[in-house]
């Protein structure tokens, strides 16, 4: 009971951080916006070319560019969520620090980032979301259950986001820098993601590799989810299963690095 008491005030405390920058987060929902603004625009063309492309009709298509804002910065698609703090604690040797602490490393950064994905969700999130809903026909239902299915699936996305970021941090054990990893996170989050287009979307057989892959888990499940285009319980389990699956993959690299552990810049 103590520890989860610890691990909440840990989210809360990565939720009040984040708060405090309001005037990026004003910018970030004005970016956010704009940015709907332009893929729906594209989006409207581009089906009325492809009707029907990827399953979807035209309200749908237009969900999934403003579901996608909604989550751009909750699930650090691009990536600058916790792996950006703990990339220059490693290579700084401020781990150090952390590795002394009585708690669990993986749960830590994890309940951090929880807090920080909830603020962004709220601070940054919803607003281009109701814009969206308000100027342009979307795909919504009118029923709780999907709503709260919805739900199950923006925790479970952000966990998977997590453990792919966690893993890319405790790479700088190794790398001694995180600029390269950055940049390919940003790359991989931004493609995979279903950021740009919906992966349902894509030709054939790159459209079937995409969707199994740990970035699917992000946008296009919880897109489809709420839109009713995908059964909530194997939505769950395809998230889950990559859940459980990188953060053991996560927690067995952090123990290979720990072992090695080599305090830089002093």
């Amino acid at each position: 009971m103590g520890s989860a008491r610890l691990y909440l005030a840990v989210a809360v405390g990565g939720f009040r951080r984040y708060a405090s920058y309001r005037a990026a987060t004003a910018a970030g929902v004005f970016t956010n916006t704009v940015f709907g603004l332009i893929l729906v625009y594209t989006y409207l063309a581009l089906w009325e070319e492809r009707p029907g492309l990827g399953g979807y009709d035209q309200a749908q298509a237009v969900t999934y560019v403003w579901l996608g804002q909604c989550l751009y910065a909750t699930l650090a698609i691009q990536g600058g969520g916790a792996e950006k703090d703990l990339m220059e604690r490693i290579r700084t040797g401020e781990i150090a620090v952390d590795l002394y602490r009585p708690v669990d490393l993986q749960l830590w950064w994890l309940a951090g980032d929880v807090g920080r994905a909830a603020f962004q969700m709220l601070g940054r999130g919803v607003v281009p979301f109701v814009f969206g809903s308000l100027f342009f026909t979307m795909a919504l239902p009118t029923e709780i259950t999907p709503w709260l299915a919805f739900a199950v699936t923006l925790l479970l996305a952000a966990v998977v986001s997590f453990a792919i970021r966690y893993l890319a941090a405790l790479s700088v054990f190794w790398l001694m820098d995180g600029t390269g990893v950055s940049q390919v996170l940003m790359i991989t989050g931004v493609f995979f993601s279903g950021m740009v287009l919906p992966l349902n979307a894509f030709p054939d057989g790159l459209g079937d590799a995409v969707q199994v892959l740990p970035w699917a888990a992000q946008i296009q499940v919880p897109a489809d989810v709420l839109m009713g285009e995908r059964d909530p319980l194997g939505a769950f389990a395809f998230q889950a299963a990559w859940a459980v699956a990188l953060l053991a993959a996560g927690r067995l690299l952090q123990s290979v690095a720990t072992r090695r552990v080599v305090v830089q810049g002093g």
